[in-house]
C-alpha cells in the first residue's frame, strides 16, 4: 500500500509494478538507465541468500513492461566449489560499456568482488573478471562519477575482526583500475556500511548510508573525496539496514530508507519504506510511504532518476519479488529552480 503523509492529490506515484517473477528468493537489486534509454534491473536469487544456487539475474523493462528476466552472472570457480552471488550494481559511466558489479563468496565476510560488462546495453555480457585483492566494487549502491571523470565507488567491509567499516574506492580510467581509500569510521563509535554517494550543489560530496547505531549515517568531502570529515549520525532512524540516495536534478537529494528503529529479529523494522527529502544532506523530511506492513519486508532500495525527469526505485518485497516504483519528484514537495548536472 503507498501513500503520502501529509501530501495531497495528485499522487506522486507514477507507476507501481513488479519486476518479474523471480527465483523462490530475490533480493537486494539495481537499477540503470541504459544509453539508448532503456532501464535495466538486476538482483540475486535463488533457493535462499547464501545459497550455492545464488546467481545475478536481470530484466529489460520494454514498451509492453519489464521481460522475463536471465540469469547473467553468478559465484561458479574455475576448479572450486561454487559459491553464491550478492549485491549486483549496474552503472554506466560517462565513456566505455555498461558495467555489472557484484560480489561472490560465502558470506559478506569472506566475498571478493567481480565485474562483468556489456557493450549493447545488456543484451550480452563478457566473461566475469575478479576484482584485485582487496577491492570490492561498490558494495551495495551505485557508483558516482565526477566531471572530471573520476569514478567513486561506495564500499564497505564486514570483517569480524575490525567491524563495519565504509571506504571509497577510486578509478581514473573507467574501472581498470582501483585505489582504495582509508576507512571512513571508526567502528567502535559508529558501525557503518554500504553507503550512497552524492554530489551537492556546492560541490561537497556526502557519503551516508545504514549503521549498527539505528540511525543513518553521513559524512562528508569539500575536496572531491580526497579527505573526509567526522562521520556523524543523522537524525533520521534506520534499522541497521540498506538505503539508497540520489541527487536530484533540480539540487534536492532523496532518500529510500527504512524509517524505524531495529527489533529483535534482523527483519523487525524493514515492514515500513519510505521516501525522505534534503536540501542540505542533513535536515531530512518524510515525504512518502512506499510500504507499511509492520510483519513483512520491504528492504534494499535503489533508486536512479531517468533523462525525462522521474524517479525510479526498486526494492525487495517480502524477499519474494522486486518491486518497481515510479514517482514525480516535482509532485513530493515544492522543487527549487533546476540547474544543469554538477
Amino acid at each position: 500500500m503507498t501513500s503520502c503523509g501529509t501530501l495531497s492529490s495528485p499522487s506522486p506515484v507514477v507507476l507501481e509494478e513488479f519486476v518479474a517473477t523471480p527465483p523462490p528468493q530475490c533480493h537486494a537489486s539495481t537499477l540503470v538507465e541504459t544509453r539508448d534509454g532503456t532501464l535495466l534491473a538486476a538482483w540475486f536469487g535463488g533457493e535462499r541468500e547464501g545459497a550455492a544456487d545464488v546467481g545475478i539475474w536481470l530484466a529489460r523493462r520494454g514498451a509492453e513492461g519489464w521481460q522475463p528476466p536471465r540469469r547473467v552472472a553468478d559465484g561458479a570457480q574455475d576448479g572450486g566449489e561454487p559459491q553464491p552471488a550478492w549485491n549486483p550494481v549496474l552503472f554506466q559511466p560517462a565513456q566505455g560499456p555498461l558495467q555489472l558489479y557484484y560480489k561472490a563468496g560465502p558470506n559478506p565476510r569472506q566475498w571478493w568482488g567481480m565485474l562483468t560488462v556489456s557493450s549493447d546495453d545488456g543484451a550480452h555480457w563478457s566473461a566475469p573478471r575478479r576484482l584485485p585483492d582487496g577491492i570490492l566494487g561498490p558494495i551495495k549502491n551505485k557508483p558516482l562519477q565526477l566531471p572530471g571523470g573520476r569514478i567513486l565507488a561506495p564500499s564497505s567491509s564486514e570483517d569480524e575482526a575490525d567491524g563495519w567499516r565504509v571506504h571509497i574506492e577510486t578509478s581514473d580510467d573507467n574501472g581498470v583500475h582501483w585505489r582504495r581509500g582509508a576507512a571512513l569510521n571508526d567502528p567502535a563509535q559508529i558501525g557503518a556500511i554500504q553507503p550512497s554517494l552524492l554530489h551537492h550543489r556546492d560541490g561537497r560530496l556526502q557519503a551516508l548510508g545504514r549503521s549498527k547505531q539505528n540511525r543513518v549515517f553521513s559524512v562528508f568531502s569539500d575536496d572531491g573525496g580526497a579527505t573526509w570529515g567526522p562521520m556523524t549520525l543523522l537524525d533520521v532512524e534506520n534499522p541497521n539496514s540498506g538505503t539508497d540516495a540520489v541527487m536530484l536534478r533540480d539540487g534536492r537529494a532523496l532518500l529510500v530508507y527504512n524509517p524505524t528503529l531495529a527489533g529483535e529479529d534482523w527483519w523487525d523494522g524493514r515492514g515500513v519504506l519510505a521516501v525522505a527529502l534534503s536540501d542540505d544532506g542533513v535536515r531530512w523530511r518524510r515525504v512518502l510511504t512506499l510500504e507499511d506492513s509492520p510483519k513483512d519486508e520491504f528492504s534494499y532500495p535503489a533508486v536512479i532518476q531517468t533523462r525525462d525527469g522521474l524517479v525510479h526505485v526498486s526494492y525487495t518485497w517480502k524477499r519474494q519479488r522486486i518491486k518497481h516504483v515510479v514517482l514525480d519528484p516535482h509532485l513530493l514537495s515544492a522543487p527549487v529552480p533546476e540547474v544543469d548536472d554538477p
